[in-house]
């Protein structure tokens, strides 16, 4: 028996629209959206009373897919909490884009919050950090060509 490949990552958000603006220009598309509650769902995650709403977003090359889950019920009663990049625990998500600065440039535009400028790395990546939606630490890179 083993792992054939990661399905998806699972992210709860409390604006599920502006989270899946957020991830739709960056290029996502969405698969399916739903409503969801009841007794089968409440016996697979363990909780009670559940409703929820949800997106499955994908790239375009099919190849990574992500799920929004915005809760209606049960609530987290912590609220979101800030996380940064020593945080325990899965801390961000990383994705190759075709033209960085032009990435960059929109996100800028829409006021998202960049933790620095675009670096190089070693002439491989051009990459930077930004801070998405709920406060998701998102790593967009954008490799090098070589001559």
């Amino acid at each position: 028996m083993k792992v054939r490949r990661m399905d998806h990552v699972g992210i709860n958000v409390l604006d599920l629209p502006a989270a899946k603006a957020f991830f739709l220009d960056l290029g996502f598309e969405v698969m399916w959206e739903a409503t969801m509650g009841g007794a089968f769902v409440e016996k697979v995650i363990g909780l009670q009373n559940v409703k929820d709403d949800c997106a499955m977003l994908r790239t375009p090359d099919g190849e990574t897919t992500i799920e929004l889950i915005q809760f209606h019920s049960p609530l987290d009663e912590k609220g979101l909490q800030p996380s940064f990049a020593n945080t325990l625990g899965i801390r961000h998500l990383a994705f190759l884009v075709d033209d960085l600065d032009a990435v960059v440039a929109k996100l800028k535009a829409r006021g998202t919050e960049l933790f620095n400028e675009i670096q190089i790395y070693e002439d491989i990546y051009k990459e930077i950090f930004v801070r998405g939606p709920e406060g998701i630490i998102i790593e967009l890179a954008e490799e090098l060509k070589k001559a």
